[in-house]
């Protein structure tokens, strides 16, 4: 049964994906996951920090996301690093494609949570990668937010 505490519970979030890459549009996405992948994200123990998603033959799927195996699965088991179904709808299927072949971008997986409902779900963004001095013009605008944020804090 799902659970009514009205939040979602994050697993896992890649944290590099926002520096190495301007992300355009992020999408939703399911997960298609066998029971011990389930068990084993609800321990929280997931990373998705080297993964991305990639196309074939019309579907989107996610490689190399590390979701270890579950301890009490037995024989049962999955693989770790298996590659695994998006579930996205048709139209944002398309619109991701096209986005790869003809604008050069990538699909990077940003985070990965339980929704409200109980469901496993993928944020996942449609990115441009950054060069060192976008990276680096990037960082300076931040820590200068930050600095005018505090100063303006200080004044009152």
């Amino acid at each position: 049964m799902a659970r009514s505490d009205g939040n979602s519970r994050m697993v896992a979030e890649n944290r590099k994906a926002r520096r190495n890459y301007e992300v355009e549009d992020t999408f939703e996405a399911g997960l298609e996951l066998v029971g011990s992948e389930v068990k084993s994200l609800r321990t929280g123990k997931a990373n998705i920090a080297e993964s991305y998603a990639t196309d074939e033959a019309g579907e989107i799927f996610l490689i190399n996301a590390h979701i270890p195996e579950y301890s009490q699965a037995g024989r049962d088991n999955h693989s770790p690093l298996r590659k695994r179904k998006l579930l996205l709808h048709k139209r944002e299927i398309d619109r991701l494609v096209g986005a790869i072949q003809r604008d050069g971008m990538t699909i990077v997986p940003l985070k990965l949570y339980f929704n409200e409902r109980g469901k496993a779900k993928l944020l996942i963004g449609l990115a441009r990668g950054r060069k060192l001095h976008d990276k680096r013009q990037v960082e300076r605008k931040r820590d200068w937010d930050r600095q005018k944020a505090r100063l303006m804090r200080d004044k009152g």
